[in-house]
């Protein structure tokens, strides 16, 4: 138990700011022992550095799972509007019905139909090429079943009406049948959110850890400066004040590190961008482009980097301050 001198009471009636001078100087004392000057926390420490790392880490983590879940689900997204846009519709071979008016006749309903831009028939060349990647190639096709396809393309899904095109196909078309994709909408749907839970998951646990990383670190700056800080505690500095210290110093560590960590994601994404722009006519970017689009997170990825960079930095300076009170609150 630290006893303050008797004649400080009558210092404080007379001079209502004394303990906050007695504060003051006892900070200056501190830090004066220890070498530093203007704060209670050391400015520059191996601690110090490894943390700035850490942080720079964690938010380059965080960054690029933002720019997978941007790819992805942008890719998704294009996806379902090239289906929304398209329909099927598959007319499979029945004994003693030719096939190419049945083919023709699918071609006028469908063109018929509101909202319709146009139809057409794949030609059995195209019809055969769409299996090969499952059959091989160089097989003849002559002798199976193989039904085949118009392509709808649609101008204005809000004017179709596919129960009423799919209804009169049916009806007029021997063995047609309507494919909307609706199937094929619902998973690309799934799998989008899918990739965002599983994304925000990542990134939650990254900045989860990236907390108690600075919790610990705050700890050992709060160890190594107890003196200074129990003197100011006892002498009648607010927590705040104490609080405040702590919360600059690592809030400029946590600045620092989120703009290294930020700045090297975005410079790997604007390098990704530009070799897939270079290397566009090579088999393995022509492929991940057919799957993942333009490879540009987009305008929405850049700013959800820079989004994090600036968490990083408040959860930093919170984490630190929050630590800060609690070790205070068991002194008093």
């Amino acid at each position: 138990m630290v006893r303050l001198p008797r004649r400080k009471k009558a210092e404080t009636e007379d001079n209502p700011f004394a303990e906050e001078e007695r504060a003051a100087q006892a900070a200056d004392g501190g830090a004066a022992a220890s070498g530093r000057t203007g704060s209670i926390v050391p400015a520059s420490s191996v601690a110090g550095r490894a943390l700035t790392v850490v942080v720079a880490i964690m938010t380059l983590l965080s960054c690029l799972t933002i720019g997978v879940v941007s790819l992805v689900t942008s890719a998704a997204g294009d996806w379902q509007s090239e289906i929304a846009r398209e329909l099927s519709i598959q007319i499979r071979p029945i004994d003693g019905q030719e096939m190419l008016p049945r083919l023709e006749q699918a071609v006028r309903i469908a063109e018929a139909a509101p909202g319709v831009r146009a139809a057409r028939a794949l030609s059995k060349s195209d019809n055969d090429a769409l299996l090969e990647p499952w059959l091989g190639e160089g097989l003849s096709l002559d002798a199976l079943p193989v039904p085949r396809l118009v392509v709808v393309t649609i101008s204005d899904p809000r004017q179709l009406d596919t129960a009423a095109l799919k209804a009169r196909l049916e009806a007029e078309v021997p063995g047609a049948s309507l494919d909307d994709h609706t199937m094929w909408s619902g998973q690309l749907a799934s799998v989008a959110r899918s990739v965002i839970f599983t994304g925000g998951a990542v990134v939650a646990l990254m900045l989860t850890a990236l907390a108690f990383s600075i919790v610990f670190a705050t700890r050992a700056a709060i160890a190594s400066n107890i003196q200074v800080i129990e003197v100011l505690h006892f002498v009648g500095a607010e927590n705040s004040f104490v609080a405040r210290e702590f919360q600059k110093h690592f809030l400029l560590k946590g600045f620092v590190g989120g703009l290294i960590g930020g700045g090297v994601a975005l410079v790997l994404f604007v390098a990704l961008e530009i070799v897939a722009g270079s290397a566009r006519g090579t088999v393995a970017v022509a492929q991940a482009q057919a799957l993942l689009g333009p490879l540009a997170i987009g305008y929405e990825g850049y700013v959800a980097t820079l989004g994090i960079v600036f968490a990083v930095a408040i959860l930093t300076a919170v984490s630190s301050r929050i630590a800060v009170y609690r070790h205070l609150t068991r002194l008093d």
